[in-house]
């Protein structure tokens, strides 16, 4: 008698659903029967049909790792003039950062030596040139005190950093620098400037 009751209940409120919920949810059907798959592959010999990437094989290259490293995000730009330099941290002055100038006798690229984690980094700090430059306002302050840093260090990579004291990260830093590398017996005479722009603004 009980599950009598019960079982009318059920229909009973589904047929009080409104059209709207009706059609939103499908009636099941049931499982599909394993016969209506195919056991076996055909095996396709026409290579014809396999997707190509078509003309995109001949603008592609490879960056040939030896002798050409890279030095961070956006390294390929073009050699920047003293005026150009001076407006990228005048822009840093500008957005409240305070400088800071760093360097690296050995390895200014990243490297594994000591960490095997994945991602980009290398698990090691660059030496400060100085203290933080607080209360600078002019980017001459700062191009005079990377100028002092080149000849006391002449081999060494230097970048500036630009620290948000609020926010406690770095939010830009670039390597102005001019450096020779040797490759073999071809001595090549390279300007890197490398722009990390984060997305903390």
């Amino acid at each position: 008698m009980a599950s009598s009751v019960l079982s009318s209940a059920a229909v009973a409120t589904v047929s009080r659903a409104t059209p709207a919920q009706a059609s939103m949810v499908a009636p099941f059907s049931g499982l599909k029967s394993a016969a209506a798959f195919p056991v076996t592959r055909k095996a396709n010999n026409d290579i014809s049909s396999l997707p190509s990437n078509g003309g995109r094989v001949q603008c592609m290259q490879v960056w040939p790792p030896l002798g050409k490293k890279k030095f961070e995000t956006l390294s390929y730009l073009p050699p920047l003039s003293p005026e150009s330099l001076a407006k990228e941290v005048d822009y840093l002055l500008r957005m409240g950062w305070i400088p800071c100038l760093e360097f690296e006798l050995e390895h200014g690229f990243v490297y594994r030596e000591n960490n095997r984690s994945p991602g980009y980094y290398d698990g090691r700090y660059w030496t400060m040139w100085k203290l933080p430059m607080f209360g600078c306002t002019d980017s001459s302050q700062v191009l005079a005190e990377l100028e002092e840093a080149k000849k006391a260090y002449p081999n060494a990579f230097i970048r500036i950093i630009g620290f948000d004291n609020k926010r406690q990260v770095q939010c830009i830093r670039f390597i102005p620098i001019c450096f020779k590398m040797c490759v073999g017996f071809e001595c090549v005479l390279f300007f890197f400037f490398q722009l990390s722009n984060f997305l903390y603004q």
